[in-house]
């Protein structure tokens, strides 16, 4: 059964507040204060990309692989010029590999991107007559595409409740002492356990961006963190 209460089961509500000068971890609280904390931030590149039109299934998934090790900042106008060009399967496939390196080059590994794009879109044709179907299971056969990329265009295109963990979503619920994991396939699993669902989705729109300008990898701005209440700052060295 999947969580729909406000904070976490009792079990992992007494590890997430081992500290005793915090107050006790409310997921509901913490995402509020969050949501509030990022507006005038950008929005993660997804998500923008989604609101400014390219919201099928193809085009997320096309942008989530050019944002693999990639600034949003890169991904983003990459991701519009080359969907510019190309907003289907069968347009894409037509572009050929050559052609979409050459409009992905700002974005990290673009020669190898380039070939699974077109693949991807080959396939698509090929196989679900160019139409990606809504499924994690057929998108992870997709060389390149793991679950993150595969839940994150599966909650945005198609509406299901997937979670997308990247190493902002990664790092920040493990930092509040939500989760104890030590990996991104581990944080998915244990977040799938206690995170109710209505933040499913949401959950990796509202952390690229806090993660990005608050909760930072180092020296994060804690004096200033929305959530330092309850946060329990698990591994942090010379906060700002």
């Amino acid at each position: 059964m999947k969580p729909s209460g406000k904070s976490l089961p009792p079990a992992a509500r007494k590890q997430a507040s081992s500290r005793a000068d915090k107050e006790p971890f409310d997921i509901d609280m913490a995402l509020a204060r969050v949501r509030e904390s990022i507006r005038g931030f950008a929005d993660a590149a997804m998500f923008d990309l989604a609101a400014r039109g390219h919201a099928s299934l193809f085009e997320q998934l096309v942008g989530c692989i050019l944002s693999i090790r990639t600034r949003d900042e890169v991904t983003l106008p990459v991701a519009l010029r080359l969907l510019s060009q190309a907003r289907t399967p069968e347009a894409m496939r037509h572009l050929g590999p050559e052609r979409i390196d050459a409009l992905i080059r700002p974005v990290t590994f673009h020669e190898p991107k380039a070939g699974t794009i077109h693949t991807i879109a080959t396939r698509a044709v090929e196989e679900f007559g160019g139409e990606l179907p809504c499924d994690a299971q057929v998108l992870q056969t997709f060389k390149g595409v793991g679950p993150k990329c595969a839940h994150l265009a599966l909650g945005i295109a198609c509406g299901q409740a997937r979670i997308s963990v990247d190493i902002h979503v990664h790092r920040v619920t493990n930092r509040w002492g939500y989760v104890r994991t030590r990996t991104p396939e581990q944080t998915l699993a244990a977040l799938e356990a206690v995170l109710p669902q209505a933040h499913w989705v949401e959950l990796n729109r509202l952390l690229v961006p806090f993660g990005k300008h608050v909760c930072t990898g180092t020296q994060p701005k804690c004096s200033t963190c929305p959530v330092l209440s309850m946060c329990q700052q698990v591994g942090v060295r010379n906060p700002r």
